[in-house]
Protein backbone atom coordinates (compact mmCIF):
# COMPACT_ATOMS: atom_id res chain seq x y z
CA UNK A 1 0.00 0.00 0.00
CA UNK A 2 1.38 3.33 -0.91
CA UNK A 3 2.02 5.88 1.62
CA UNK A 4 1.96 9.31 1.29
CA UNK A 5 3.77 12.61 3.65
CA UNK A 6 2.74 15.93 4.17
CA UNK A 7 4.97 18.78 5.07
CA UNK A 8 4.17 22.43 4.13
CA UNK A 9 4.27 25.10 7.08
CA UNK A 10 2.02 27.46 7.36
CA UNK A 11 1.77 30.31 4.90
CA UNK A 12 4.90 33.08 5.90
CA UNK A 13 3.95 36.40 5.40
CA UNK A 14 6.89 39.27 4.24
CA UNK A 15 5.69 42.49 3.24
CA UNK A 16 8.42 42.66 0.29
CA UNK A 17 6.76 39.41 -1.08
CA UNK A 18 6.23 41.07 -4.84
CA UNK A 19 2.25 40.44 -5.94
CA UNK A 20 1.66 39.07 -9.30
CA UNK A 21 -1.40 41.50 -9.37
CA UNK A 22 0.46 45.16 -9.56
CA UNK A 23 2.49 43.52 -12.99
CA UNK A 24 -0.56 43.30 -15.20
CA UNK A 25 -1.18 45.77 -17.80
CA UNK A 26 -3.64 46.82 -20.32
CA UNK A 27 -2.51 44.41 -22.29
CA UNK A 28 -2.81 41.07 -20.31
CA UNK A 29 -4.70 39.04 -21.96
CA UNK A 30 -7.92 36.86 -20.39
CA UNK A 31 -6.96 33.45 -19.74
CA UNK A 32 -8.32 30.71 -21.91
CA UNK A 33 -11.68 28.76 -20.69
CA UNK A 34 -9.20 25.98 -20.26
CA UNK A 35 -5.94 25.31 -20.20
CA UNK A 36 -2.86 22.41 -19.35
CA UNK A 37 0.74 23.19 -20.11
CA UNK A 38 1.21 19.23 -19.81
CA UNK A 39 0.08 19.07 -23.51
CA UNK A 40 3.07 21.22 -24.49
CA UNK A 41 5.78 19.44 -22.75
CA UNK A 42 4.20 16.07 -23.19
CA UNK A 43 4.74 17.04 -27.65
CA UNK A 44 7.76 18.89 -26.59
CA UNK A 45 8.99 15.45 -24.81
CA UNK A 46 7.64 13.01 -26.83
CA UNK A 47 6.09 11.54 -23.90
CA UNK A 48 3.00 11.15 -21.93
CA UNK A 49 3.47 9.67 -19.58
CA UNK A 50 3.43 11.71 -16.29
CA UNK A 51 4.65 9.21 -13.47
CA UNK A 52 8.53 9.42 -15.31
CA UNK A 53 8.35 12.84 -15.56
CA UNK A 54 7.56 14.21 -11.86
CA UNK A 55 8.21 10.82 -9.78
CA UNK A 56 6.85 10.80 -6.26
CA UNK A 57 10.99 13.01 -5.15
CA UNK A 58 10.80 10.87 -1.65
CA UNK A 59 7.34 12.53 -0.52
CA UNK A 60 6.24 8.93 0.56
CA UNK A 61 8.57 8.80 3.60
CA UNK A 62 9.60 12.59 3.91
CA UNK A 63 7.32 15.66 4.38
CA UNK A 64 9.29 16.98 1.06
CA UNK A 65 6.74 18.08 -0.74
CA UNK A 66 8.06 21.97 -0.82
CA UNK A 67 11.27 20.52 -2.55
CA UNK A 68 9.34 17.63 -4.94
CA UNK A 69 7.04 20.54 -6.20
CA UNK A 70 9.86 22.95 -6.96
CA UNK A 71 11.38 19.80 -9.01
CA UNK A 72 8.39 19.70 -10.58
CA UNK A 73 8.49 22.90 -12.07
CA UNK A 74 11.62 22.45 -13.28
CA UNK A 75 10.35 19.75 -15.56
CA UNK A 76 7.36 21.64 -17.02
CA UNK A 77 9.73 24.81 -17.78
CA UNK A 78 12.39 22.94 -18.80
CA UNK A 79 9.89 20.75 -20.96
CA UNK A 80 8.52 23.81 -22.54
CA UNK A 81 11.92 24.30 -24.21
CA UNK A 82 12.15 20.94 -25.18
CA UNK A 83 14.80 19.55 -22.84
CA UNK A 84 13.76 16.58 -20.21
CA UNK A 85 14.84 17.38 -17.03
CA UNK A 86 14.25 14.90 -14.18
CA UNK A 87 15.93 16.21 -10.59
CA UNK A 88 16.97 12.98 -9.22
CA UNK A 89 15.34 11.70 -5.84
CA UNK A 90 18.55 11.94 -4.00
CA UNK A 91 18.81 15.69 -5.04
CA UNK A 92 15.46 16.58 -4.06
CA UNK A 93 16.14 14.96 -0.35
CA UNK A 94 19.32 16.06 -0.36
CA UNK A 95 17.77 19.93 -1.21
CA UNK A 96 15.26 18.99 2.08
CA UNK A 97 17.92 18.18 4.31
CA UNK A 98 19.59 21.26 3.35
CA UNK A 99 17.12 23.50 4.18
CA UNK A 100 15.28 21.96 7.28
CA UNK A 101 19.28 21.44 8.53
CA UNK A 102 18.55 17.54 8.38
CA UNK A 103 16.01 16.93 10.57
CA UNK A 104 12.39 15.70 9.11
CA UNK A 105 10.70 19.21 10.15
CA UNK A 106 9.14 20.39 6.69
CA UNK A 107 9.48 23.91 5.34
CA UNK A 108 7.72 26.67 4.38
CA UNK A 109 6.79 27.67 1.15
CA UNK A 110 8.51 31.42 1.14
CA UNK A 111 12.15 30.08 2.52
CA UNK A 112 12.08 27.73 -0.43
CA UNK A 113 11.37 30.26 -2.93
CA UNK A 114 13.59 33.04 -1.74
CA UNK A 115 16.90 29.97 -1.73
CA UNK A 116 15.83 29.44 -5.26
CA UNK A 117 15.87 32.85 -6.43
CA UNK A 118 19.31 33.40 -5.10
CA UNK A 119 20.52 30.13 -6.11
CA UNK A 120 20.08 27.55 -8.92
CA UNK A 121 18.05 24.48 -8.15
CA UNK A 122 19.13 21.42 -9.84
CA UNK A 123 21.28 23.92 -12.34
CA UNK A 124 18.04 25.54 -12.81
CA UNK A 125 17.90 29.26 -12.12
CA UNK A 126 14.39 31.52 -11.67
CA UNK A 127 14.07 35.09 -11.92
CA UNK A 128 11.82 35.50 -9.53
CA UNK A 129 8.23 34.55 -7.79
CA UNK A 130 5.12 36.98 -7.44
CA UNK A 131 2.18 36.14 -4.85
CA UNK A 132 -1.22 35.48 -5.88
CA UNK A 133 -4.58 35.94 -4.34
CA UNK A 134 -5.31 32.54 -4.19
CA UNK A 135 -9.38 33.61 -3.73
CA UNK A 136 -8.89 35.20 -7.77
CA UNK A 137 -8.97 32.62 -9.93
CA UNK A 138 -8.87 34.64 -12.69
CA UNK A 139 -5.01 35.58 -11.74
CA UNK A 140 -4.72 32.15 -10.70
CA UNK A 141 -5.80 30.97 -14.85
CA UNK A 142 -3.25 33.47 -15.84
CA UNK A 143 -0.28 32.56 -13.79
CA UNK A 144 -0.62 29.25 -15.32
CA UNK A 145 -1.13 30.35 -18.83
CA UNK A 146 1.44 32.38 -18.57
CA UNK A 147 4.49 30.71 -16.52
CA UNK A 148 3.42 27.37 -16.59
CA UNK A 149 2.25 26.75 -13.59
CA UNK A 150 1.54 27.64 -9.91
CA UNK A 151 3.67 26.97 -7.29
CA UNK A 152 0.82 26.98 -3.95
CA UNK A 153 0.43 25.07 -1.07
CA UNK A 154 -3.15 24.10 0.80
CA UNK A 155 -4.19 23.00 4.36
CA UNK A 156 -4.74 19.22 3.97
CA UNK A 157 -8.50 17.94 4.00
CA UNK A 158 -9.53 15.05 5.81
CA UNK A 159 -10.52 12.56 2.50
CA UNK A 160 -7.12 13.80 0.89
CA UNK A 161 -5.60 10.56 0.66
CA UNK A 162 -8.78 8.81 0.21
CA UNK A 163 -9.93 10.74 -3.06
CA UNK A 164 -5.83 10.39 -4.59
CA UNK A 165 -6.04 7.12 -3.82
CA UNK A 166 -9.29 6.10 -5.43
CA UNK A 167 -8.49 9.12 -8.81
CA UNK A 168 -10.81 11.04 -7.23
CA UNK A 169 -10.98 15.12 -7.65
CA UNK A 170 -10.18 16.83 -4.26
CA UNK A 171 -13.30 18.33 -2.47
CA UNK A 172 -13.70 19.82 0.31
CA UNK A 173 -13.67 18.70 3.85
CA UNK A 174 -12.56 19.25 7.58
CA UNK A 175 -9.32 20.50 7.84
CA UNK A 176 -6.56 19.18 9.28
CA UNK A 177 -3.15 20.38 10.53
CA UNK A 178 -1.44 19.19 8.03
CA UNK A 179 -0.34 21.44 4.82
CA UNK A 180 1.16 20.17 1.11
CA UNK A 181 2.49 21.80 -1.75
CA UNK A 182 2.13 21.08 -4.75
CA UNK A 183 2.27 22.45 -8.61
CA UNK A 184 -0.58 23.21 -10.63
CA UNK A 185 -0.52 22.98 -14.52
CA UNK A 186 -3.57 23.11 -15.47
CA UNK A 187 -7.55 24.23 -15.03
CA UNK A 188 -11.14 24.70 -16.63
CA UNK A 189 -14.74 25.23 -15.28
CA UNK A 190 -14.38 22.50 -12.56
CA UNK A 191 -10.91 22.62 -10.91
CA UNK A 192 -7.48 22.81 -11.34
CA UNK A 193 -4.80 20.09 -12.09
CA UNK A 194 -1.68 19.45 -9.83
CA UNK A 195 1.13 17.69 -9.91
CA UNK A 196 1.48 15.22 -6.31
CA UNK A 197 2.83 11.76 -5.37
CA UNK A 198 4.21 11.01 -8.57
CA UNK A 199 1.00 11.57 -10.29
CA UNK A 200 -1.74 14.10 -11.63
CA UNK A 201 -4.06 14.67 -9.36
CA UNK A 202 -7.61 17.25 -10.27
CA UNK A 203 -9.19 19.26 -7.55
CA UNK A 204 -12.21 21.50 -7.60
CA UNK A 205 -12.48 24.87 -7.54
CA UNK A 206 -14.42 24.41 -4.02
CA UNK A 207 -11.50 22.32 -2.77
CA UNK A 208 -9.30 25.20 -3.77
CA UNK A 209 -11.43 28.06 -2.39
CA UNK A 210 -11.00 25.98 0.93
CA UNK A 211 -7.92 24.76 1.31
CA UNK A 212 -5.26 27.18 -0.80
CA UNK A 213 -3.65 29.35 1.58
CA UNK A 214 -0.84 30.49 -0.25
CA UNK A 215 -0.36 30.41 -4.22
CA UNK A 216 3.18 31.78 -6.37
CA UNK A 217 3.49 32.21 -9.83
CA UNK A 218 6.83 31.44 -10.80
CA UNK A 219 9.46 33.19 -13.29
CA UNK A 220 11.61 31.31 -15.30
CA UNK A 221 15.03 32.87 -16.48
CA UNK A 222 13.24 32.66 -19.72
CA UNK A 223 10.61 35.54 -18.68
CA UNK A 224 12.72 38.49 -20.12
CA UNK A 225 12.28 37.71 -23.14
CA UNK A 226 9.66 40.17 -24.90
CA UNK A 227 7.30 37.25 -25.96
CA UNK A 228 7.38 35.25 -23.24
CA UNK A 229 4.42 36.56 -20.44
CA UNK A 230 2.74 39.25 -23.06
CA UNK A 231 0.95 41.69 -20.87
CA UNK A 232 3.08 40.93 -17.71
CA UNK A 233 5.40 43.88 -16.75
CA UNK A 234 8.51 41.85 -16.35
CA UNK A 235 10.67 44.93 -16.22
CA UNK A 236 8.84 47.09 -13.60
CA UNK A 237 8.96 43.23 -11.00
CA UNK A 238 12.65 43.37 -12.09
CA UNK A 239 13.11 46.68 -11.01
CA UNK A 240 11.10 46.38 -7.51
CA UNK A 241 12.80 43.37 -6.73
CA UNK A 242 15.68 45.03 -6.92
CA UNK A 243 14.43 47.42 -4.66
CA UNK A 244 12.88 44.84 -1.82
CA UNK A 245 16.18 42.76 -1.98
CA UNK A 246 19.03 45.82 -1.78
Amino acid sequence: MSTYRFGKHPPKLDYRTLRFKNYLTSAIPAPAPSYNVLSRVYQSLKTTDATKLFPMDGNDILGDCTIAAVAHAITVYRGLFGTEKIMPKQAVVALYEKLTGGPDTGLNELDVLNYWRKRAVSGDKILAYASIDPKNHTHVEQAIQLFGGVYLGFQVQQNCIQEFDARRPWTPGPLTHDGHAVFAVGYDGHGVSVLTWGNIQQGTWAWWDECVDEAYAILPAEATRPDFAPGFDVAQLQTDLAAVSS
